[in-house]
Formats: C-alpha cells, sequence, structure tokens
C-alpha cells in the first residue's frame, strides 16, 4: 500500500492535483493524508508564539483550516466515492512549512508528495511557485508536481533528461520503474547539449547502466545538440507526445534550467505536463 501526502492550501490548482493523484494512483491501494499548513515564518518569535491572543487567532485558524480540509474530503467522496482501494485522512498543522511537510514524510512513511504549482504570477514569472520549489529541492521524498492546467489521461511516454551522470546510482529510478511497468509506458531518455562521442568514460559508463536497468522497459535515446536545456525539452515535448517529464533532483545542471528560471514567455511544458523529481532517499 503506497502513502501519498497531499499538501493543500485549497486554491484551485491544489485541488487539480488531488484530482490528478487520485485518478493517477486509481488502481493502487492508498492511504492518502491531505496536508494543509498554517505557516510561520522568521519573524515569529517567542513572545508571539506564547501571547495568549494571538494563540486564539492560532486556534481559529485551525478550526478554519480543519471545516475545510472536511470540505475538501466531502468533495472527493462525492467524486471519487466508488474507489475502495484509497483511505483518506486530514491533517492541520501550524509551523514553518518545510518542517511539517519533513515531520509527516518521516512519520507516516510517506512515498511520495503530490503537489499543485500555478507557476508563473506577477514581476517575477518563475515557473515553479515558492513552496512547490522549496519541496523538490529540499525534501528528499518522490515528488510529483501537477502544474495548474495539467488533467489526467494515460501516462505513455515519460522523458528523462539526464547528462548521464547518475552519481546516486540507480536505486532512486524505482518509482519511475514502477510508474513505467504499471502504464507500460515508453521512456524516452534525453541528453541535451551533447554529442554521444563526447561522452566522457564515466558518462559513457552510466549510459550503458542505465540502458542495462531499462532492459525490460520500452525506451529510446535521444541527444539534441545546439540547444539550452528548457528550448531543447520544448523542443522534444512539442515533436511527441509526453504526458510526464522525470527528473533526478540531484541533476542540477538540467534541474536549474528547466525549472528554476523566469523565461515562461518561452516554454508551456511547465503549464500542463506533470514533473516527477526523484530523490535518493
Amino acid at each position: 500500500m503506497k502513502t501519498i501526502l497531499l499538501p493543500t492550501d485549497f486554491s484551485d490548482n491544489s485541488w487539480n492535483a488531488i484530482v490528478y493523484a487520485l485518478n493517477f494512483y486509481k488502481d493502487s491501494e492508498c492511504n492518502f493524508y491531505l496536508l494543509h499548513v498554517n505557516e510561520l515564518n522568521n519573524d515569529v518569535t517567542d513572545d508571539y508564539l506564547h501571547s495568549s491572543s494571538q494563540n486564539l487567532v492560532a486556534d481559529n485558524t485551525i478550526e478554519q483550516a480543519k471545516t475545510q480540509l472536511k470540505l475538501v474530503l466531502k468533495k472527493i467522496l462525492e467524486k471519487f466515492s466508488n474507489n475502495t482501494k484509497h483511505q483518506f485522512y486530514t491533517l492541520t498543522d501550524t509551523n514553518f512549512f518545510l518542517e511539517s511537510i519533513r515531520q509527516h514524510i518521516e512519520e507516516k512513511k510517506v512515498d511520495v508528495i503530490v503537489m499543485g504549482t500555478k507557476g508563473a504570477s506577477g514581476l517575477d514569472k518563475f515557473i515553479i511557485g515558492a513552496n512547490t520549489g522549496d519541496v523538490i529541492t529540499k525534501v528528499k521524498c518522490t515528488t510529483l508536481v501537477v502544474p495548474e492546467n495539467a488533467k489526467f489521461n494515460r501516462i505513455d511516454e515519460v522523458a528523462f533528461p539526464t547528462d548521464f551522470s547518475l552519481s546516486s546510482g540507480l536505486q532512486l529510478l524505482q518509482p519511475l520503474s514502477e510508474i513505467l511497468d504499471k502504464n507500460r509506458a515508453s521512456l524516452r531518455v534525453l541528453n541535451i547539449g551533447r554529442k554521444p562521442s563526447t561522452l566522457n568514460p564515466q558518462e559513457q559508463k552510466n549510459k550503458e547502466l542505465l540502458e542495462d536497468y531499462l532492459y525490460n522497459n520500452r525506451y529510446s535515446l535521444h541527444f539534441l545538440t545546439n540547444k539550452k536545456a528548457k528550448d531543447a525539452l520544448q523542443c522534444f515535448v512539442k515533436s511527441r507526445s509526453i504526458d510526464m517529464i522525470a527528473m533526478v533532483a540531484k541533476n542540477l545542471n538540467y534541474f536549474q534550467q528547466i525549472l528554476f528560471h523566469n523565461k515562461v514567455e518561452e516554454i508551456s511544458y511547465h503549464t500542463d505536463i506533470p514533473f516527477l523529481v526523484l530523490h535518493e532517499s
């Protein structure tokens, strides 16, 4: 049985992530934890925390969150009432956001976090929201990031950008392997900015190890040269029917270029294709 953490701020995009998760795992036995965090920030002081008036406000906020979580759960049960494989639990917390996420991952033995992201907004226009960005870079747990316009369809093709630096070993690809096996999907391994002949001996060895690991899966290797990572991925996604993009979090070379830049007008994959972010345990 899988344990899935669903952080929610009660926004439309967090609801969209919940719907995606329930469809994505519809054939799997799962415990889903709906979590709302009343966030603290670094300006909070001990006096603030122990003020009786502030505690009263915090209590009221928690009660409001519990009420909203009940409404979300009611909505889920109305729309997905026939799935007996799914169990749901609600959690409220007053804490720093990342600390709350880490705590519940450890306590509940969470397998996957599923988070929605609205992405580009305001003047900064970064494609990943702040909380989602923090989770996928600072929390060691497989995370499925669901953009605001992503709708669940059958997973047929998964893109996997990599520079063949797989220093953490191939065991961290297990969640990806499960998705490929379950959906009988094809993996498109994408190396950007290089030619096969320019791989150094270690990269060549890692490429061969990856091919051995994928032996029983349908996969293909693709090398795109003379392009930046985000542009290459955009072209690749447009040229194929990619249903998901999987990335290794420690692959910082691609990670920063693809997910952490503000050239949102140049790309569209961030609005409708989910990202599976893989971490070493």
